[in-house]
């Protein structure tokens, strides 16, 4: 028997059940079809989507321009295609029945000219776009324009009434939800504010009932608010389902997803999903976005970890205690450090860490001379996939498309290993070398017995699980 009932979103009655949308080629058409077609809402992702030949087979995202902007608009035209392609999916798969909704990040590259393109060339196939990481005040713009509601993720009141004030009040009608994010427990990027602990976490009730109490004052008493991060099963949401205080409220589900047959991922990622420990996804601010981001801390996280470690800081002149002088790069331009951060560097130095690279906060990093080649490297190959990037200080704002600073050696391409987890987790390498997003409950499938003997259900046999409550 279902803990739950339909509720009314988006002009339609749907089970309160939605599908979290993960970039780059996560949550896919397949994906969302399944999870429409069992009466939930199915969400793509329109980040740089995959698409497909004549004989089905994903096209990969090479880039030939000269330039980044050159290879920019190459990302766009990849995007648009790839996620009117999954749009597709989608719909064969439900016959046209199924809620479908396309998932973009506001601080990605071109996405308003990516989500625009989408729609005028997927009419009827997508019925909402779920929007987030960034303030997306143009939203409601767009999804006016094309009559589809739209779904706003935020983490806090604040946020949201700052978008209600400033566009959202104007197309109140095609607001169909608004999602919260918890901060803390979401995986991917989270929307932690500067004046919130990452490292002490805030019940989510009194959180989401002051977005309630926000939206309420703006007259949005029916608008479900839909709560994302941290739900693994509605047992444990039984307080808030039916909720006068809380009104309408559907859950979003982004983790247990990837474990379902339906899912792209490869079998080495999904292996790795259902052997966490609690603790394993690490919350960290590496992500070129600049945001929080939750991923599994394995040997990518790790890397990254150590290389901000060794870090010091210098002076270009001799100044205060940076007295001693160290040679940078093949011409050893002299910089100045610390007498104890020299011994430190020299120590770095005798255990193969022998490049040391700027960083825009007057620090230097160091790497072995195979990670400083990879690292410049990947930044010459910049596509623009973000609005800015700190690692390559691309900036898709005219006329010199760079964020005016230098670019951030302590991050990394963010595309370049979003695409190399997309499509080779059957390599258990891969799933190991490159940055795999998770909410922080992912640890819950080597606890939880629908998963025992490293049983993968179908997204129907999911979704039957979550309407058990359990």
């Amino acid at each position: 028997m279902s803990v739950v009932n339909a509720i009314r979103m988006g002009g339609v009655d749907v089970l309160p059940l939605i599908e979290g949308g993960k970039g780059v080629a996560i949550s896919n058409g397949i994906s969302a079809g399944n999870w429409a077609l069992a009466g939930g809402v199915g969400t793509f992702s329109a980040v740089n989507a995959d698409s497909y030949d004549e004989n089905g087979r994903v096209i990969p995202q090479l880039y030939h321009g000269k330039t980044r902007r050159e290879r920019h608009e190459e990302l766009i035209t990849y995007a648009i295609r790839g996620a009117i392609a999954q749009a597709r999916r989608a719909f064969d798969i439900t016959g046209g029945k199924g809620r479908i909704h396309a998932n973009i990040l506001w601080e990605m590259g071109g996405a308003e000219r990516v989500i625009t393109g989408v729609l005028e060339q997927a009419k009827g196939l997508i019925h909402g776009i779920t929007c987030g990481a960034g303030m997306p005040y143009r939203l409601s713009d767009i999804a006016a324009k094309f009559n589809v509601h739209y779904y706003p993720i935020v983490s806090s009141a604040r946020a949201f009434s700052a978008l209600w004030k400033r566009a959202y009040s104007k197309t109140a009608n095609l607001l169909g939800g608004v999602v919260y994010e918890d901060p803390w427990l979401a995986g991917g990027h989270n929307g932690l504010s500067n004046s919130e602990d990452p490292t002490k976490p805030e019940d989510p009730y009194p959180r989401v009932l002051a977005l309630r109490k926000t939206m309420r004052e703006y007259g949005l008493h029916e608008t479900p608010i839909i709560m994302a991060g941290g739900v693994w099963c509605l047992d444990e949401w039984s307080h808030w389902i039916g909720n006068k205080e809380l009104g309408p409220i559907a859950f979003q589900f982004g983790t247990r997803p990837l474990v379902t047959v339906e899912s792209p991922i490869g079998d080495a990622w999904k292996q790795r999903l259902l052997t966490l420990k609690e603790g394993d996804v690490y919350l960290n601010r590496f992500s070129p976005t600049g945001f929080y981001s939750s991923a599994v801390n394995n040997d990518f996280m790790q890397e990254l970890r150590h290389r901000n470690d060794r870090q010091v800081a210098y002076s270009t002149e001799a100044v205060g205690e940076h007295t001693a002088e160290y040679g940078v790069g093949p011409r050893r331009r002299l910089v100045y450090l610390t007498p104890l951060d020299l011994e430190r560097a020299l120590g770095w130095e005798r255990d193969g860490f022998t490049e040391a690279l700027r960083t825009p906060d007057s620090t230097l990093i160091f790497v072995t001379p195979e990670k400083a080649r990879e690292i410049l490297q990947d930044q010459q190959d910049c596509m623009g996939c973000l609005s800015q990037c700190r690692f390559s200080n691309w900036s898709q704002h005219e006329p010199d498309f760079s964020n005016g600073k230098k670019a951030d050696p302590r991050s990394f391409c963010i595309q370049k290993t979003l695409q190399d987890i997309a499509h080779k987790s059957d390599d258990p390498a891969e799933v190991e070398n490159n940055l795999m997003f998770s909410g922080h409950n992912a640890y819950r499938f080597a606890k939880d017995p629908f998963y025992s003997n490293g049983f993968i259900p179908t997204v129907k046999q999911l979704m039957e699980r979550l309407l058990t409550g359990r």
